[in-house]
C-alpha cells in the first residue's frame, strides 16, 4: 500500500508540473493579429486560434472608420494541401466581419486577403521527450505492480520481487521526468527561432544541433508606383529578399510616414512576395521621409530609415483629430511625460496597446524630416485584465480617456510629437511640437 500510495503521489506531481507543449512554444495557441494597409483600406486580420487539424480556421477582419465596403477574397495555402478559400462582405460600417476557412494539418501556411499574403502556422500538439518518460513511466509501474501483486497473492513473493523492483525503478524514472521537465531548456520554437517547416513544427525535438539563430540587419529600398509605396527588403549580407518577418505589435511592418508638411501617416504594408511590401500613401508630392519598424527571425526589433520622392496629383486624407495635450518635458536625457485626454473612457486598443506616440527631431526650421536623428515609437500599455489570457481586442471600447506616454527626449531641440489612439473604429491623431530644454551637462 506505501509503494501505491507512492505513485498515486508522483501522479498527482504528474499532473501539477508536466503539461502539453505546443510546437510553436506557445501554451494553448493564441489568436494572430495582424495590421494591413490593403490599399485604401486599414484593416486588422485576426487569425483565431486553431481548436483541431483537419478543421477551421476562423478569421475576423475589422474595419475602421473610411474603409469602403465591398468583398474581399479570403483564402489558406501549404505545400502539399488544397486551398481553402472563402469570400467576406465588408459593410459600410465599420467593425467585424467574420469568414472561415480549412485547414488539414499542422505546419507553416499562408493566409491570402485579396492580394495580401500572411505566413503563420497551424501548430501541433508535441509530447516531450521527458513527458513521455513521466507518462511512460507512471504507466510501466502500474502495470509491474499489478504483476508484482498477483504473483505475491499466489505466493510466488520470490518471483514478485523482480517486477516490484521494476516498478520502483519505473517510478523513479517518471518522477525525476516530472520534476526536472519545467528546468529543462525549450528547444528552438519553429516561426520564432528558426525557418517553419512541417517536420520541425510537428516534432520541434528532432533539432539537435546548436547553432547561432542571428541574422544580418535588412537593406530597404523604397520606390513609388502611382500612390503606392513598395519597399523592397533584402539581406545585409547575400542581397536575397527578406522573407522572415515575425508579426511584431500586430503587424509585419510598422511604417511611418511624414509628408513636407509634417503630415504623418502609421501604415502597415501588405506582403506581396518574398521580400516585397505595399502600402497606398494619402499625400501630396514631395520628399517623405519614411521609417519601418520590424522585428527578423532572429535578427531582432530593426528600425529602417529612408526617404522617398513622391510626384503626381496629390491624394490627400486629412486623419489628424484633437485631444487636451499637458506635457511635462524635462531635460533631455531625463524621463518625460505626454499626457493625452480624449473627453471619455472608451477608447479601444489599436495593435495590442491603449495608444501610440511617433517621436521626430530634433528640427531646425526648414529642415527635412529625413534628417531628424531621432525617431522613436513609445507605447501606452493596455491595463491588465485578471483572469482573462489574452489582451482585448478592437470589440472592447473600455479605456481611457486619460492616455499618458514616458519618454527620455535624448538631444534639445523641437521635436514633432504624433498621439494615435482608437475610438468608433476611427485611428485619431493628434499633433503637436515639443520642446526639450538641454540637460545639466548639455
Amino acid at each position: 500500500m506505501r509503494t501505491l500510495s507512492t505513485v498515486l503521489l508522483a501522479l498527482g506531481m504528474l499532473i501539477g508540473i508536466a503539461a502539453p507543449a505546443l510546437a510553436d512554444g506557445a501554451q494553448t495557441g493564441a489568436d494572430i493579429h495582424v495590421a494591413q494597409t490593403l490599399g485604401d483600406r486599414e484593416l486588422t486580420v485576426i487569425i483565431r486560434r486553431v481548436a483541431e487539424v483537419p478543421g477551421p480556421v476562423h478569421i475576423d477582419l475589422v474595419t475602421h472608420t473610411g474603409s469602403p465596403p465591398g468583398v474581399v477574397m479570403v483564402s489558406v495555402s501549404a505545400a502539399g494541401s488544397p486551398t481553402s478559400s472563402t469570400k467576406v462582405e465588408l459593410g459600410a460600417t465599420p467593425g467585424f466581419y467574420a469568414g472561415t476557412v480549412q485547414v488539414d494539418r499542422p505546419g507553416p501556411w499562408e493566409l491570402k486577403v485579396d492580394e495580401a499574403t500572411i505566413p503563420f502556422i497551424v501548430p501541433a500538439i508535441v509530447s516531450s521527450p521527458w513527458e513521455n518518460a513521466t507518462y511512460g513511466g507512471f504507466v510501466a509501474a502500474g502495470l509491474l505492480l499489478v504483476i508484482a501483486l498477483v504473483l505475491a497473492v499466489r505466493g510466488r513473493v520470490g518471483m514478485a520481487i523482480v517486477p516490484a523492483a521494476g516498478m520502483i525503478v519505473a517510478v523513479t524514472v517518471a518522477v525525476t521526468a516530472a520534476v526536472l521537465a519545467p528546468v529543462i531548456p525549450q528547444p528552438p520554437a519553429p516561426g520564432a527561432d528558426l525557418d517553419p517547416t512541417f517536420d520541425n513544427v510537428n516534432d520541434p525535438y528532432q533539432r539537435t544541433s546548436i547553432v547561432d539563430f542571428s541574422r544580418p540587419p535588412v537593406n530597404l529600398v523604397p520606390s513609388m508606383a502611382g500612390h503606392d509605396l513598395r519597399l523592397s527588403l533584402t539581406d545585409g549580407s547575400s542581397g536575397r529578399p527578406v522573407d522572415d518577418l515575425l508579426v511584431h505589435d500586430n503587424a509585419l511592418i510598422h511604417l511611418v510616414v511624414i509628408s513636407p508638411s509634417g503630415t504623418l501617416q502609421h501604415l502597415h504594408p501588405i506582403r506581396v512576395g518574398p521580400g516585397e511590401y505595399r502600402a497606398r500613401l494619402r499625400t501630396g508630392p514631395g520628399v517623405h521621409a519614411i521609417a519601418a519598424e520590424i522585428a527578423r527571425r532572429g535578427g531582432g526589433v530593426q528600425l529602417l530609415r529612408s526617404s522617398v520622392s513622391v510626384t503626381g496629383e496629390a491624394n490627400l486624407h486629412a486623419n489628424e483629430g484633437k485631444a487636451d495635450l499637458s506635457t511635462q518635458i524635462r531635460p533631455a536625457g531625463s524621463p518625460s511625460t505626454v499626457t493625452a485626454r480624449f473627453g471619455t473612457g472608451d477608447l479601444q486598443p489599436w495593435l495590442g496597446m491603449l495608444g501610440h506616440m511617433i517621436v521626430v527631431g530634433p528640427l531646425a526650421d526648414g529642415q527635412n524630416h529625413a534628417a531628424a536623428p531621432i525617431w522613436a515609437h513609445v507605447h501606452a500599455m493596455l491595463p491588465s485584465t485578471p483572469g482573462l489570457p489574452d489582451k482585448p481586442d478592437e470589440s472592447v471600447a473600455a479605456f481611457g480617456p486619460d492616455v499618458s506616454f514616458t519618454y527620455s527626449f535624448p538631444l534639445p531641440g523641437r521635436y514633432l510629437v504624433w498621439v494615435q489612439v482608437e475610438r468608433d473604429y476611427s485611428i485619431v491623431t493628434v499633433p503637436t511640437v515639443v520642446e526639450v530644454p538641454k540637460g545639466a551637462q548639455g
